[in-house]
């Protein structure tokens, strides 16, 4: 075995047995799902231009289409928490988009341990300098609909409580039964 095949075989084995364990190395960013389901409107240069959690994109708000369904959450937030399996059920019928924007987290990672912790599995923004305040309002949670078009056709200001308001609400709104 070559010196270098030798050298592969045991990073592989490394890895292997440090993930069978729940070690990961100390660089390994958190998971999260990527922004690039998000579906955009291009042209569009007016607006808030947030980060994804991910780190490998930014978006502009207002370039966002849908049909999507906007949660707005902090990880201190506790009705936020409430709602999260609602969302987690929204999402496994694959009927519509999900984009998440966490807002005011202490860190990046601190977001990052937060989805990955929850499951949450749809393109998250991320807004530490509360940039979106004027847009959502000063309380989180937050949830807004928007069409095909860009439109908010919906905005639910506070804790969505249980499947049937929010499967309800993607009908009216979206047009979407699940």
């Amino acid at each position: 075995m070559t010196a270098v095949k030798k050298y592969l075989s045991t990073a592989l084995l490394v890895v292997l047995v440090g993930s069978a364990i729940g070690i990961t190395p100390a660089n390994a960013a958190t998971p999260v799902t990527s922004c690039s389901t998000i579906k955009i409107a291009t042209g569009v240069t007016k607006g808030i231009t947030l980060p994804c959690l991910d780190g490998r994109s930014q978006i502009n708000f207002q370039s966002i289409r849908g049909p999507v369904v906007v949660n707005v959450f902090g990880s201190w937030c506790e009705p936020c928490q409430q709602e999260i399996p609602h969302f987690l059920d929204l999402a496994k019928s694959k009927k519509v988009a999900i984009v998440g924007i966490d807002v005011e987290e202490s860190s990046v990672a601190a977001g990052r341990a937060f989805v990955a912790k929850k499951g949450m599995n749809w393109p998250i923004l991320f807004d530490l300098n509360s940039v979106t305040r004027g847009l959502f309002g000063m309380g989180v949670p937050v949830t807004w609909f928007i069409d095909a078009t860009g439109k908010v056709t919906y905005k639910q200001v506070g804790i969505i409580t249980s499947d049937a308001i929010l499967n309800n609400e993607v009908k009216k709104y979206l047009g979407i039964t699940l």
